[in-house]
């Protein structure tokens, strides 16, 4: 998007819905489980993919996308760009947080505050923006640092908390998740979304019920659900057989041809826009838990290669993805903005190359070093880990393994606690900048680098990531995105293993479409 238009969501339709229910006398229950749980409900602390889709049913940005995921107003009914720094935007009127509070700038103002505090791992959507300014109750301002040609997208993932609540409950401040901290607003949640959050046992069930003051309609007919976090892959399925569930979004790969079979069920296809990789800490002087004493091997290019040519993609996919999986050499997935397929055409497996690699480095024998890996978040995520050990160790690389659920990893990884690690990153914007931003990009105390765990620090890169964020013609800033996703890709910086691909299975009377990012919509599911 190379210019912002004036556009309104003001129509007869929602003003005659406006006090109505948001749901059709058809309403319906339904109960959706995943592998892996919300870390938090604090809308500001945690960057990770179930924990925004949860708390994008209670709470919600300015901005939202609509279902070829282009932005549309939410609680901005409209904006209009004054100058290419100054974009003002008109508050939706008459919206009511969960308790019934209004919605007004001041709760703008007060979520961009706490969004930006240091511990909050959501800075980047924010990125850009030097200042909200409010003009009046109804319409702010946001001045920004230069043109930001993502602007809407990154709004749809700055979600606005009440400001009165969060003082009334000691909740300004953003939970310091890697720090274990436990607040008012990281086990409750109020905000202006369709659907309220009822309860949260961790790592067994989230419940939400519909909120029919909700200032939009729901097309479709859930009037609650329930999330369950099942880890067992034997148990997730058998639950969806017996009936027991009507939505699971997180397929085993073993078990997706004999739900294809089932007549009580349907599966819908897709690819996820997340790639799975593993990344290498490049800036430590030695690297914690090694036996090479004194020195880093992953400052070596021709070390982080032979890791690299070591790992057999195509035997992942096979055996393991059972055929899910898109072997990958960059770091976005099909779909992505940035992204071309004449880039990603994913290495072929070469043990030998890489073991004369790793002695020209002066690793002939190889050496060990850590290797953590979460056990409950991507698809076959331990298996992947075990699998890359095996392959490896065909070069003198031992790595030794450490699983542990998705929660912990997090912990570990934003205390920079981890040498060598697999992560997965989905780009909410769809837009090849979030990943080069905030994971490839030199680590900031800001928005930038914010998901750089593994210590990368390249001036090239850095450059290239703040020409594009200011860059509003689309040709030079497509050129920036290729040059930097080859740089990534030609240095090794991280290892790509595959883009997900992500099928959903359903009882035969759920009526929902997929979602790229691997988000269902609850407001557009219905049960027949």
């Amino acid at each position: 998007m190379t210019k912002f238009v004036r556009q309104s969501l003001l129509c007869s339709a929602l003003a005659l819905a406006a006090g109505m229910p948001a749901l059709n006398a058809q309403a319906a229950a339904l109960r959706w489980a995943a592998q892996n749980d919300i870390q938090t409900l604090d809308p500001h602390s945690q960057n990770h993919a179930t924990t925004n889709t949860i708390g994008g049913l209670a709470y919600e940005g300015l901005t939202r996308y609509n279902e070829k995921f282009q932005p549309e107003p939410a609680l901005a009914s409209k904006w209009t760009q004054i100058s290419p720094t100054q974009v003002r935007f008109e508050l939706r009127r008459g919206v009511k947080f969960h308790d019934g509070t209004p919605f007004t700038a001041d709760d703008v103002l007060f979520s961009f505050g706490r969004v930006r505090q240091p511990q909050a791992n959501l800075q980047i959507f924010v990125s850009g923006i030097k200042e909200i300014k409010k003009i009046d109750d109804y319409t702010v301002d946001l001045l920004l640092d230069g043109p930001n040609p993502i602007l809407l997208r990154n709004l749809v993932y700055f979600r606005i908390m009440s400001k009165s609540w969060a003082e009334k409950n000691k909740a300004t401040n953003t939970q310091d998740f890697k720090a274990k901290e436990d607040t008012y607003a990281s086990r409750n949640a109020m905000g202006t979304g369709p659907y309220k959050v009822t309860g949260w046992q961790p790592d067994q069930k989230i419940t939400l019920v519909a909120n029919k003051d909700w200032w939009d309609t729901n097309k479709g007919n859930v009037s609650e659900i329930s999330y369950l976090p099942i880890k067992s892959d034997a148990t997730r399925v058998a639950a969806l057989l017996s009936g027991e569930l009507d939505l699971l979004t997180d397929l085993p790969t073993q078990d997706v041809a004999k739900l294809r079979t089932d007549p009580k069920l349907k599966v819908l296809d897709g690819n996820e826009n997340r790639t799975i990789f593993i990344a290498m800490d490049q800036g430590s002087e030695e690297l914690k838990g090694s036996n090479i004493k004194g020195k880093n091997p992953f400052k070596d290019k021709r070390v982080r290669e032979a890791l690299n040519l070591a790992i057999d993609r195509e035997a992942i996919k096979r055996s393991l993805m059972r055929g899910l999986s898109v072997p990958a050499a960059i770091m976005v997935a099909p779909g992505v903005h940035g992204h071309t397929a004449d880039i990603d055409m994913a290495p072929k497996q070469d043990v030998d190359k890489a073991k004369k690699l790793l002695a020209e480095a002066g690793y002939p024998s190889g050496f060990e070093v850590p290797l953590n890996c979460p056990n409950d978040r991507y698809v076959n995520d331990e298996e992947i880990c075990q699998a890359v050990v095996v392959m490896w160790s065909k070069i003198g690389v031992k790595a030794k393994l450490a699983t542990s659920p998705m929660s912990q990893h997090s912990q570990l990884l934003q205390r920079l606690d981890s040498p060598l690690y697999l992560y997965g990153w989905g780009v909410v914007t769809f837009d090849a900048q979030y990943t080069l931003q905030d994971v490839v990009h030199t680590k900031t105390t800001g928005a930038d680098g914010k998901g750089n765990f593994s210590r990368l620090s390249d001036a090239k890169l850095d450059a290239l990531v703040q020409a594009m964020k200011v860059e509003v013609n689309v040709a030079k800033r497509d050129a920036q995105m290729r040059e930097a996703l080859l740089r990534v890709r030609d240095e090794f910086f991280f290892i790509p293993i595959h883009h997900q691909v992500r099928p959903w299975a359903m009882r035969s009377n759920v009526e929902t479409p997929h979602r790229a990012d691997d988000r269902p919509e609850p407001r557009w599911t219905s049960l027949r």
